[in-house]
């Protein structure tokens, strides 16, 4: 009878501590999410102070590559050595070089320290997905998504306000410092409530194929970031790193053949649903960095708002998104059931966005706040579920590389929509204001393409109107690209295959078997109370 009531106990405090890793494992994401959007905020500020106004891109590219790099090998050494140890060694470094970042005293310091940053922050996105995958049942964790989502909303809105207010009040080095006392508050949490099984692999790291695949990702961003602003894409530097980038990813995928502890097991792959799922993660990817650069810059542009009020004006895109979000994920806990997800989340995803690219310079701020909110509700349907689904997919001995391969897809697929559709956006805005304004129009937009509140408003108005329709038009091509790749989601949700969710209660026979070759067992519980 004691036993009965000391077991009652301790499932009633399982809950508990349950919710006390989830607020740090959401304290970790938002620190994941705000970092580059309050530092983007800031680097006029920087700039001004540092000078190195060359070297700017650096700040963000740096960050990226090692964020990018970095990501599938968080992922493994999660799964080799434990989720846990994994996990809070990356917010270490997240920290150190967030502290580094702010003690900064030149452009070349602040590069190099936003890369250590960059590589702490690869295991940040991979570590909280990876142990709400250990923690809670794929039947379960419906119930959370709109806790990731909100995040991923409020990150997204908050992160230039946040950003603006601590450049003018504090200075830009809390940029960096205010993660500090949030990384403290998770890691403390963590390390007290989080009780996962240690593990100790007695196979070594695949350093080999680790190095190929950093320097195939390298190549890979590099591309999508220099090919058409510092180079050409046709240029030899750009077909130098195409060359490395492909030779170094063949390399990689017949060495992962070979090796004892592959980095990224490609057996994982031959699972139907994870390969469909990664493709949609880079296609969501690919659309939703895409829409958030240049949402804001049409309606700075074109409909006159201001650069807080841009960010404001997301709130029909992301608050769809949260609300899709939340409810998919009860639907998905209560029925089981999430194929319908993909396939209309694509399908307004494909909508919304051709919408988006109907836009013009009479286009109201109501219209274009409907078009976003179709859009929002179609990534709603897609942000947790093809995580969701790509998990329930693996073993939980692979539920690292499982989550950390879909975060690099997603990962990949926003810097290729980046730098694809902002090539798109640039040439067409300067196509137009050559054939609108002549040699000013070309003069106005010879080193960029995109202008800033202050220096359209002094602009002619003849060039001022030229160049509202450039962007009109600019945003049209880049939205209308972007439709056409979602098409590519669609026809891949299609053929996602509805196995069922892990932790779903009694199951037929023949739905077990099927479920056991999809994925792992039973989930045990790792959740301590304190």
């Amino acid at each position: 009878m004691a036993d009965a009531q000391a077991v009652g106990v301790e499932e009633e405090k399982k809950p508990r501590s349950v919710r006390v890793v989830l607020l740090a494992l959401m304290i970790t994401m938002m620190l994941a999410m705000l970092d580059n959007m309050i530092v983007g905020t800031a680097m006029p500020t920087i700039v001004g102070e540092l000078g190195g106004l060359e070297h700017l891109s650096w700040v963000v590219t740096a960050y990226t590559l090692a964020t990018a790099a970095s990501t599938p090998i968080w992922g493994k050494l999660g799964d080799m050595y434990g989720r846990k140890g994994a996990f809070m060694s990356s917010i270490v470094i997240f920290l150190i070089g967030s502290a580094l970042s702010g003690m900064a005293q030149n452009m070349g310091e602040l590069i190099g320290f936003r890369a250590v940053q960059g590589l702490g922050a690869g295991g940040l996105m991979v570590g909280v997905m990876a142990i709400i995958g250990d923690l809670i049942p794929p039947r379960e964790r419906g119930k959370y998504q709109g806790m990731m989502a909100g995040v991923m909303a409020l990150a997204m809105i908050g992160g230039p306000l946040v950003g603006g207010t601590i450049t003018d009040n504090w200075g830009w080095r809390w940029s960096f410092y205010i993660n500090l006392p949030l990384g403290v508050v998770a890691l403390a949490a963590i390390s007290v409530v989080l009780h996962l099984p240690k593990k100790r692999s007695q196979a070594r790291i695949d350093y080999l194929g680790a190095g190929l695949l950093t320097v195939g990702i390298t190549s890979i961003v590099l591309v999508t970031t220099w090919g058409g602003t510092e180079y050409a894409w046709s240029s030899a530097r750009i077909m130098e790193l195409i060359g490395i980038g492909v030779a170094s990813l063949i390399g990689f995928v017949f060495w992962q053949t070979r090796a004892a502890e592959p980095i990224v097991p490609l057996h994982i792959f031959r699972s139907r649903n994870f390969t469909l799922m990664s493709l949609i993660g880079f296609v969501t990817g690919f659309v939703m960095f895409g829409a958030t650069l240049f949402l804001p810059l049409y309606q700075q542009s074109v409909q006159g708002a201001s650069a807080t009020n841009s960010g404001l004006l997301l709130l029909p895109m992301l608050g769809a998104m949260l609300v899709t979000s939340m409810v998919a994920g009860r639907v998905t806990t209560n029925t089981g059931k999430y194929k319908v997800f993909p396939i209309v989340g694509s399908v307004l995803m494909v909508v919304g966005l051709y919408l988006l690219s109907l836009m013009d310079t009479g286009t109201s701020r109501f219209t274009s706040g409907v078009y976003m909110a179709v859009v929002g509700l179609g990534m709603g349907c897609l942000m947790q579920i093809t995580m969701l689904v790509a998990q329930n997919s693996v073993q939980m001995k692979d539920m690292g590389v499982a989550s950390s391969s879909t975060t690099l897809f997603r990962t990949l697929g926003s810097s290729f929509g980046v730098a694809i559709m902002g090539a798109l956006f640039n040439n067409r805005v300067q196509d137009v204001m050559a054939e609108r304004a002549g040699s000013l129009g070309s003069k106005v937009t010879e080193q960029s393409a995109q202008l800033d509140a202050a220096s359209l408003a002094k602009l002619p108005a003849a060039a001022r109107e030229a160049y509202q329709h450039a962007v009109s038009s600019g945003t049209h091509s880049a939205f209308l690209l972007g439709a056409i790749v979602a098409v590519a989601a669609l026809a891949a949700s299609l053929f996602v295959k509805e196995v069922p969710l892990k932790g779903a209660g009694p199951q037929k026979a023949d739905e077990a078997d099927e479920t056991s070759t999809e994925g792992a067992g039973t989930l045990p519980s790792v959740v301590e109370a304190v």
